[in-house]
């Protein structure tokens, strides 16, 4: 997974479950190294090393012993783990995908139900409804589909597996303390196969610093209670970074002239610049003219053009795929009353043969786009840019069967 703290699992396990099937983008293949952390070997061997440190950080024994009895590795968590998806969809066939009416009825539906709930968390984090209900719709349906992997057992499979223990183990101690504060029944509760629970999916080191007793029980019952999920979304949501009172993305109508090298999740130019170039508002609104801005083309020129802001980067920490992104916050403006967005005419991208005769081809440029993946990331983007303006050609960094006949 791209991030390697908070919640950086998390989007990727229950995307792989819905109907999204974006899971991909999120699942970098770090290179081999040797653990920092003890793992493989013998499992019950393994499983005294676990509860010795969670009795070290203040576990009784007998509850460490509790929530460890009957561990067993699950082949298919290994399984989903060597062989994740990659993302290879379009912003418009994603974000027409996930961004539908039912799921805006039903959103907009949630935040009637739980219009007190979101008044608190609005007060206490300055997290506003749509973002978190953009979330919760995201990740698991509104909680419908959360996932059916025993989390104990996958958090022990990832944490036993040598390929990323410094990751998982400290995620399996914490759901140990999960046990100890009856908010995890080891032999029940169940999740995403990388160990994330509940109806906004997070990982346990994530529940115990943010969870947020909603429905006042004495816990913190993400999978069950809409009110501890949504208030302790918002809580996480503040820690990330966000700012009451800020969009995070906004619409806007491009010229046909700019500098469209500029373009693309880079810093360096407010709003009120790309105003001064004639790119506006769809809104009309140009109150965060003072904020950072990048201008953001997710197909092209010819497509839907967005402004994103500082906000926009709490978006990325909760899952750095950019078309996930981008689509979560299109969908909290959406909540929050905007349109549908105008599509534009954008060129036909190239299709998964193309995007990896396109990076190879990149790649002996000599740019740096990470792996053939056949993916548009912002490597391949930026590299793509690089080489646009060496043709003299408008520098989006889209791809396209032109560009890749032209190279």
């Amino acid at each position: 997974m791209i991030r390697t703290t908070r919640h950086a699992l998390a989007s990727v396990a229950l995307l792989a479950l819905t109907a999204t099937g974006a899971a991909a983008q999120t699942a970098a293949q770090p290179k081999a190294a040797t653990p920092a952390v003890a793992c493989g070997g013998d499992l019950g061997a393994f499983l005294q090393g676990v509860k010795a440190e969670a009795v070290a950080k203040g576990v009784p024994a007998d509850v460490a012993d509790r929530a460890l009895a009957g561990a067993a590795i699950n082949e298919k968590v290994l399984s989903r783990d060597r062989t994740q998806g990659v993302f290879k969809q379009t912003f418009t066939e994603f974000s027409k995908r996930t961004v539908s009416k039912s799921r805006l009825d039903i959103g907009q539906q949630k935040m009637k139900e739980y219009a007190d709930v979101f008044a608190r968390a609005e007060k206490e984090f300055g997290v506003p409804a749509p973002v978190i209900t953009a979330f919760w719709a995201m990740e698991t349906d509104f909680g419908a589909v959360q996932g059916d992997f025993n989390t104990r057992d996958a958090l022990v499979t990832l944490s036993h597996d040598c390929r990323r223990p410094e990751m998982f183990r400290p995620q399996l101690i914490a759901a140990i303390e999960m046990v100890q504060h009856g908010d995890l029944d080891p032999a029940t509760t169940t999740g995403a196969w990388a160990g994330e629970i509940g109806q906004v999916q997070m990982l346990p080191e994530d529940i115990i610093a943010y969870g947020v007793d909603g429905d006042g029980d004495g816990h913190v019952n993400l999978k069950k209670s809409s009110p501890d999920a949504i208030l302790t979304a918002a809580k996480f949501i503040k820690s990330l970074g966000f700012t009451a009172g800020q969009p995070a993305i906004q619409e806007v109508n491009v010229p046909a002239e700019l500098p469209w090298e500029k373009t693309g999740l880079q810093p360096g130019m407010k709003a009120s610049d790309w105003f001064a170039l004639g790119v506006k508002p769809r809104d009309g609104d140009t109150a965060f003219g003072n904020l950072e801005a990048s201008l953001v083309l997710p197909q092209g020129r010819k497509g839907v053009a967005f402004l994103t802001y500082p906000n926009f980067n709490v978006y990325l920490e909760w899952n750095q795929s950019f078309i996930y992104t981008t689509s979560a916050a299109y969908f909290a403006t959406r909540l929050g009353g905007a349109p549908t967005y105008e599509g534009g005419n954008p060129e036909p991208g190239l299709d998964d043969t193309g995007m990896k005769a396109l990076q190879t081809k990149l790649q002996t440029l000599g740019h740096d786009v990470g792996k053939i993946d056949g993916i548009l990331g912002s490597g391949t983007r930026a590299a793509l840019q690089k080489e646009q303006l060496r043709l003299g050609r408008p520098a989006d960094g889209w791809a396209t069967l032109d560009l890749l006949n032209a190279l």
